[in-house]
């Protein structure tokens, strides 16, 4: 004979709850709070728990949109501009001040940082039209400003040493 049956339905004997998931994935990294309401959403079963879930770990201090939003700075400003950086920002749902806040550090080191990438991406300056339109538009896609752009690719006249 078999053991007892599970109706129909029946949940498994062990189901991680909405906050041991969200502590789970905080673990990996900082999480702000709307990308743990994306990830966690199907995972809800009563309406409102996953609010409730979420409030307590940000009274914790386990959720924090500071840290979520110095995190991802730290891991992307080697990689992107400040433009990029701000839309992933926003798409993360942070405030518009916090996102001013963080970014207003970068502003210095947003050339150094261009710089960088380009140097780890081009072995050489643009000698043809077709090659600076290329290392333009590389740049552009990380998120750096027209500006510093022109300034990496020597089109700047203050950039030039007098």
């Amino acid at each position: 004979m078999s053991g007892p049956q599970k109706p129909a339905g029946a949940r498994p004997a062990f189901q991680t709850s909405l906050k041991g998931r969200a502590l789970r994935l905080l673990g990996q990294r900082e999480h702000t709070r709307l990308e743990l309401e994306r990830k966690l959403a199907r995972y809800e079963e009563e309406p409102g728990t996953l609010a409730r879930a979420l409030d307590e770990l940000q009274a914790k201090g386990y959720l924090n949109e500071q840290r979520a939003a110095e995190s991802l700075v730290h891991r992307r400003a080697g990689q992107y501009g400040a433009t990029r950086l701000r839309q992933e920002m926003q798409d993360k749902g942070l405030a518009r001040d916090l996102i001013a806040q963080t970014l207003a550090g970068l502003k210095d080191s947003e050339l150094a940082r261009a710089r960088e990438v380009w140097r780890r991406r081009f072995d050489a300056a643009p000698q043809t039209t077709p090659e600076r339109a290329k290392q333009t538009r590389f740049l552009l896609a990380r998120g750096f400003s027209g500006e510093v752009v022109r300034r990496v690719l020597g089109e700047d006249p203050a950039d030039e040493p007098v």
